[in-house]
């Protein structure tokens, strides 16, 4: 199994309490740990506003990150789980993901979905169209970013998006252009651009009965189109809390839950954290639980595992733990 692991960037609140002026000193040490470390790959979000509600604390541009991180680390792949296809034009989305690679020397992943958080949509004007549309831009936009990434130039008229001869010099250095991971299970879209298009998908592991039916029907997708099933990586992400002991993880919960009620309320902040207590979240306990479940998850064709640890920018504790007991037991 492979392993990829978020930085904090606000979205999540997971850097309340920071001093915005400190928070980009905090993102960069992670990510230089991250790269000296056992990781293959550093993540973050497309999102602009935070969760579960928007507010005024801190919410960091991904692709901004991602030059950032291109620069000042030199082994980690970076990637986003995932880009909003409809956020930028794809051909420039595709232009500033090959300048970025160049940064990087390679190192770039493509994360790219439909997007799905309403109220950013529409604070940053760009209405909320309906599933199917979101899901045709998806489409169209893959296809425009292959393009370019492959030939150097792009030309669509579509129904969503229309470029001719859009050109994208240098290339990416990556042989093929850069990997696309398609995040999402849709079952009869989302899933069948993945089998068309994507190195890698990414849709939910935590519940392994899921995970294997969504698997059937990518499988299903890749026999209808041509394609090669085993040449597609399966990635899931997961909510991530480990510390030696049980009572040792409900008091971490604790703390997070702590952090985040002055922002959320009482109400807010309990349910910020049920994941993490009621057993929904694959990843939360001791180290020995979590290799098991993992270990259910990677024998059912999991090959990559991104892990978002929501103490990370206050405590690296539980990150140190996982390097040192569960990522050795599942290489």
């Amino acid at each position: 199994m492979r392993f990829g692991m978020f930085v904090p960037q606000g979205w999540r609140h997971d850097l309340v309490g920071i001093d915005p002026a400190a928070q980009w000193a905090t993102m960069s040490a992670l990510a230089q740990a991250a790269d000296a470390g056992p990781w293959e790959s550093l993540w973050v979000y497309d999102h602009f506003h935070t969760v579960p509600v928007p507010s005024d604390e801190a919410t960091h541009e991904a692709w901004t990150l991602m030059s950032a991180f291109a620069a000042t680390t030199s082994r980690i792949r970076l990637g986003q789980m995932c880009t909003c296809m409809s956020y930028r034009n794809p051909a420039y989305l595709a232009k500033v993901a090959a300048t970025v690679d160049l940064i990087s020397g390679g190192r770039v992943e493509m994360g790219i979905g439909a997007g799905w958080y309403e109220h950013e949509w529409r604070a940053y004007g760009y209405g909320f169209p309906r599933a199917g549309v979101r899901l045709g831009m998806l489409r169209e936009g893959v296809e425009i970013m292959h393009q370019a990434w492959t030939t150097g130039e792009a030309t669509l008229d579509g129904e969503h998006y229309q470029v001719s001869g859009a050109r994208v010099r240098p290339l990416p250095l990556q042989e093929g252009g850069i990997p696309l991971w398609i995040a999402g299970g849709g079952e009869k879209v989302t899933l069948k651009i993945a089998a068309q298009y994507a190195r890698y998908t990414n849709f939910s592991a935590n519940d392994l009965d899921e995970f294997v039916h969504k698997s059937a029907l990518l499988r299903e997708h890749c026999a209808e189109l041509g394609t090669d099933f085993s040449a597609i990586t399966r990635s899931g992400n997961f909510n991530t809390v480990v510390a030696p002991t049980e009572a040792e993880v409900r008091s971490r919960i604790d703390t997070i839950e702590s952090r985040v009620e002055p922002y959320l309320g009482e109400q807010g902040a309990a349910a910020f954290v049920r994941e993490y207590r009621d057993g929904s979240a694959a990843c939360v306990g001791t180290p020995e639980q979590v290799i098991e479940r993992l270990q259910a998850r990677r024998d059912a064709g999991l090959g990559y595992a991104i892990h978002y640890f929501p103490e990370a920018a206050y405590d690296r504790s539980g990150i140190d733990l996982f390097e040192r007991e569960v990522i050795p037991a599942l290489l």
